[in-house]
């Protein structure tokens, strides 16, 4: 059974590890549009991580690939500890 969730609906949550460790807040979503799914949750705004200087690295310093993600609550989304 596929269960759908509103991409609105990730924004403000906050992501924890499986272990229980505080990765950081929802701030943005990144989408695959060739793929039509999401692709990454980001810890800070696209705005702020565009005009990094270093962007691949703020990137990956600021952002949790979806496919870690293990469940989403109503107010937390667990990752796992490793992509």
């Amino acid at each position: 059974m596929v269960v759908g969730i509103n991409i609105s609906d990730l924004y403000g949550k906050r992501i924890l590890t499986l272990g229980g460790h505080l990765l950081g807040e929802v701030k943005g979503v990144l989408l695959n549009m060739e793929e039509q799914k999401v692709s990454h949750l980001l810890l800070d705004n696209m705005d702020n991580l565009t005009r990094s200087s270093n962007l691949r690295a703020d990137f990956i310093k600021h952002s949790i690939a979806y496919k870690r993600v293990r469940k989403v609550s109503d107010d937390t989304v667990v990752v796992s500890e490793q992509e």
